[in-house]
This record gives structure tokens, sequence and C-alpha cells, in this order.
């Protein structure tokens, strides 16, 4: 257990209290000789002349100035033997004196000690002294501790991690997947170790790089990397630690980071999620945040302001650039922006390789397959991926990753936890029609994405799942393209009705009903893919809390609302008029596939495809073959 000194001094005051007042309490004012100050029992002052008048009394002992006074004298009751009692004597009682001398008894007068005035000063000294030393230890004890009383005055410094030489374990070998960010960084990487080279032609050194990328993408990593491979004292800070809730102290926290990193010049500054303190200014409802636009003032004038600053390079990541204020994002500033977009097939597949160099991967696993059935995966769910079917094969007590926990952890990674299959009932066959009328036509779709399979394995909210794998290379769609998707996704619902009847159609298309919504509207307003022509009448607005202003201004007239509208729902009507004919068409063939998956309860792609080829013409599907 770990010694706390703060624990010792808070348990150590009170006792040295409570110890104080019963040491006054006992050593103040006593009498000179304790042994011969005691008395069995107290006797009353008639009775001690009673006894005295009776010659009873041997000796007396008097105290405290004669107001006390300790006898020794033989009690008739216990014949004759001595004992002793307290008495206390009146004030005025000198006929006390007289008759013990008439009597010739032997007393003594014991006179009173100043001891308690000393042990009361000097109670009163050392009490003092003992607390003040306590209190001393605890504030200085506190003071290194965060939130102490002793951080009161370094609210204005920077909390920024300082290293001499970053050691964090991560090289440019190290980041895959995004070649084209790393060799952005590599330069900064060569002008800091090799100025000469970009100097002698009139380069001179970035001032800064903004890493601008989806969350995932590996923006802090290549940070990390540049740390590793510079060789620079390197500064990192996330850019909420700039903004407190006093006003002034994040522009005190930007002044004193740029203060060190002078003294350390050159040297590289990170700062992480700089929307946090670099949103536009005076945007939103309400205005601005005063605090947090103090500060990012004092960052602009920092980074490239009168004094401006030299060797100092700032190195900052966000996933959120549409609300960073226009000021920040200017040359001189930020020199450079490095987009960090989601890799590719080719960088998925080096990525693979970097992450499964410490798991145990079977013979039969191609890592090539894998990052052709994760399309859109980024550097971090690529890495929780394979940390995924570690944790499956542990489970399972297998001594290798196979293709089975590979699959069991992109369905897991992509739709959720698997949950309890459906026992044999109307419900499971329902939606049974319903998967493999999503299958069955954007199968029979030409435009539309080969499916990898069907199944009644719940997954999170879903009851049953149809997979499909998406071109590779889809940074422009089609309007055949879209119009396949929409009517693919309707095929569950037309299965449902087709089969079953309109009265039976269930809820299960309302998350399918709301995407392909969102596509037909697209086609619509934003694409010109209608009848209202090459016209785009609604823009992506920027959400209001994010840093942008609230514009109610509507883009278009009530009539052309309207025929969007309508527009909309055509293209809707159409493709589940095309939906619905497909699965009339081709009844047989559902029938037996359904059998098929409520039987096996999951059908991978290859399966499903040459059963439907045995009834059907199956269009062939242009493949993405990437260069290896």
């Amino acid at each position: 257990m770990k010694f706390s000194w703060k624990v010792l001094v808070l348990w150590t005051l009170p006792a040295l209290v409570i110890g104080f007042f019963f040491w006054q309490g006992a050593f103040a004012g006593a009498p000179a000789d304790m042994s011969k100050n005691t008395a069995n029992t107290r006797m009353n002052y008639g009775r001690f002349l009673e006894y005295l008048d009776g010659d009873r009394v041997t000796s007396v002992d008097l105290y405290e100035g004669g107001r006390t006074a300790i006898i020794e004298a033989r009690d008739p009751d216990i014949e004759n033997r001595v004992q002793r009692w307290r008495v206390d004597l009146p004030v005025n009682a000198p006929e006390v004196i007289t008759k013990l001398k008439e009597k010739a008894i032997s007393f003594d007068a014991h006179p009173v000690r100043n001891d308690g005035a000393i042990w009361g000063l000097l109670g009163n000294l050392v009490f003092p002294v003992l607390l003040i030393t306590g209190l001393f230890f605890l504030f200085r004890r506190s003071s290194n501790l965060p939130g102490g009383p002793g951080q009161a005055m370094n609210f204005g410094k920077s909390r920024a991690r300082f290293q001499m030489e970053a050691k964090t374990g991560v090289k440019f070998d190290d980041v895959a997947g995004i070649e084209e960010a790393k060799e952005e960084l590599q330069e900064v990487v060569t002008f800091l170790k090799q100025p000469e080279r970009f100097t002698a032609v009139g380069a001179r050194i970035p001032k800064g790089v903004l890493l601008v990328g989806p969350p995932g993408t590996g923006k802090t990593l290549l940070a990390k990397a540049i740390a590793g491979e510079a060789g620079v004292p390197f500064f990192s800070i996330s850019g909420s630690e700039f903004v407190e809730m006093f006003v002034g102290v994040g522009a005190s926290r930007v002044r004193d980071l740029f203060k060190k990193a002078k003294d350390n010049a050159p040297c590289i500054i990170f700062i992480d999620e700089i929307d946090a303190v670099g949103r536009q200014r005076g945007a939103g409802i309400g205005g601005g945040n005063d605090e947090r636009e103090q500060t990012l003032n004092q960052l602009l004038t920092e980074m490239d302001g009168f004094e401006g600053n030299t060797g100092i390079i700032i190195i900052a990541a966000t996933n959120r650039p549409d609300v960073l204020d226009s000021a920040l994002l200017r040359p001189g500033r930020f020199d450079r922006q490095v987009t960090v977009d989601p890799p590719d097939i080719k960088g998925r597949l080096e990525i693979l390789q970097v992450h499964a160099r410490n798991k145990k991967l079977d013979t039969s696993v191609s890592l090539d397959a894998i990052a052709r059935r994760t399309p859109g995966f980024t550097g971090a769910d690529l890495a929780n991926l394979l940390n995924e079917a570690a944790i499956l094969t542990a489970r399972r007590r297998k001594e290798a990753i196979t293709l089975r926990e590979i699959d069991d952890a992109v369905d897991r990674v992509v739709a959720g936890m698997e949950g309890t299959p459906l026992v044999d009932s109307k419900s499971k066959r329902l939606i049974a029609y319903h998967e493999i009328g999503h299958a069955l036509v954007g199968t029979l779709l030409k435009d539309h994405d080969p499916v990898q399979k069907v199944t009644l394995i719940p997954r999170g909210q879903a009851q049953g799942l149809t997979w499909f794998t998406p071109n590779e290379e889809q940074g422009l769609i089609s309007r055949s393209q879209l119009k396949a998707r929409i009517t693919g996704a309707l095929g569950g619902r037309a299965a449902e009705e087709v089969i079953f009847g309109a009265a039976e159609v269930t809820t299960g298309a309302g998350g399918d009903l709301q995407q392909l919504s969102g596509m037909a509207r697209q086609m619509v307003t934003r694409f010109g893919m209608s009848n209202l022509g090459p016209l785009s009448l609604e823009s992506q607005q920027g959400e209001v809390f994010l840093g942008r202003d609230w514009t109610t201004r509507s883009e278009y007239s009530e009539s052309i609302a309207s025929r969007i509208d309508g527009q909309v729902r055509e293209i809707v009507e159409q493709c589940y008029d095309t939906a619905k004919k497909l699965i009339r068409d081709h009844r047989t063939v559902t029938d037996r596939l359904v059998d098929l998956l409520i039987e096996k309860e999951t059908i991978d792609g290859e399966e499903f495809r040459q059963i439907l080829a045995e009834y059907a013409e199956v269009p062939e599907k242009q493949q993405y073959v990437p260069q290896l």
C-alpha cells in the first residue's frame, strides 16, 4: 500500500488536539506529592471534628492552602484500624490548627506548586507549533497533486506533455494504408533533420500541418510516428485542455505553451482535436463563447502574429474541418492540409499485415480476402476486427484464428452481438422470406452489388441480415445503381406482400424504407436525377450547434416542394413494382431458398447464386480487381 503524507497528517492532527486537552486536564495545577494526596473515602468536616475530639486522629496533611486534608484515624467500626480519609475544610477554620496543637497531633502543610501555569504555557506554545507544522507539510504535499491548493497559481500554465526526445514506439514503418499522408509528413521530418536541403533552394519550413479525416483513420498514429522519427522536442496537448471555466486561462495557457516551445526550438507541437478550441467565432445560437474565442485569438496570434515563431511546427488533427475558423486554416498558419481517408483495398491489406504481426493466424486465412470483404473499414476498425477474432479464438479454445472467427468478427463489428436463433415458426419463415427477397432482387439486378451471404441469425436489433459486397471503385454512382439499391432495399417488403398478402406486411422493413427514402430524395434534390431537371435544390447545411448559423430560409417554393415529393414517390413506386414483379416471376426458387435458409440458417453468396442460376439467368456483375 502506498504511503501517503496527506492521510498521515489528517489522522495525526485530531489526535494531537484530543491529546492536548487530556494533557492539560491531567497535569495543570497538580499538587506537589501525588502519592500522599490520596484517600479511600471522604469524611465530612463535622465527623472529622468528632474524631478529633475523640482522640482517634493520628496525623493530618494539609493541601491546597488548607482547603483539603488527608487524615489518618482509627475507625471504631473496624476494630480501630487506621484508615485514610479526605476532608474538605472550610476556608476560615483556624480552630483546626489550634485543636491539632492542643491534642499534640502530628500535622504537615504542603505548599501549592505553580506547575499548572508552566504546563499551560508550554501547552499553549507547543500545540500551535505542531498544528502549523502539520498544515505546512499537508499543503506542501498536496501542492504537487492535480487540483491541489498549490495548483491555484498554475491555472495559466500549459498542460502539454513535453518530451525532449519522444519515445512513442511508433515509426513510419508501423503506419500503413495512408501512403500519401505519410509522404507529406515525412517531408516535415526531413526538413527538421536536414533543413539545408530545402533552404538551399529557398524553401521554408511549413508552419503548420492540419490532419483531416474521419475518426479511426490514423491521424493520431501519424503524429506519434512523427514524434518517434523527428528526434526533436515534442509537445502534445488536446484542444479541450486549453479551455477552463475561468476567463483568460486558455489564452494564458497558449502563451505559456509557445513560450516553452520557443525555448526548445526547433520543436513540434501536436494539438489533438483542435476543433474544441478552433471553432468559428460568433457562430451558432446565442453567439460565441468568450473564453474559447479569446483562446482562439491567442492561438492565431502565436501561430502567425506580429512576432511570429521560428522553428516551431504545429501539427493538429480534427475530424470536423467544416467548423474550424477560416483564419485558422489560411496559409501561414496551417500551410498544409493533409486528408487522411479510409484506406482502399490495398491499404487495408497493408494495415491487416501490420496488425497481424502478433496474431496467430491459421494457414487457411487470407488477408487479401479479409481486405476485400471490409470496404469502408478504417485502420481502427481493422485493428478491432482482428482483436475480436482473437478473442473469439480464445473463447472457443482454438490455437489459431480461422476464417470462421474472421467472419464472425466482421459480423459482430458491423451488425452487433450474435443473438439467440429463432425457433421454427411463422415469424421465422416470414423473416426468411424477407431476407431472401433482398438477396434475390439484388442478385437479379445487374447494377446491384453482389450478395455475400444471407443469414437468419439475429445480430443487434436485426432478426436477420443480408450482406452485399459493394464494388470498391464507387466514387461516382450512376442513376441505375441508385435505383437498383432502392429496388433491392424494397425486396424484403415486396416478398412479404407477394407471399403473405398486403394485410400481413410487418414493421421489419422500417429501416429499409428510411434508407431508400433518403436516397430517392437525394436523387431529386441534389443529383438532378428526376423530371425536375439538373437542379440542386438542397445543400448540406452545417449543424447549428456545431458552429454554424441558424438559417431557416427555404431554397425552393411550395409548388417545387410538392413536385419534389411527387418525384420521390414516383421513383419509389417504380422500384417497388419492379421488386414485386421479380418475386412473382421467381416464386418457385424463392420457396426453395427459404426452405434451405430455414434449414441451414446461413447461405453464402456463391451457393445462393448457383441455386438461383438453375431457375433464372443471373447477370454477371463487374467485380473490382485491385492491382496489388
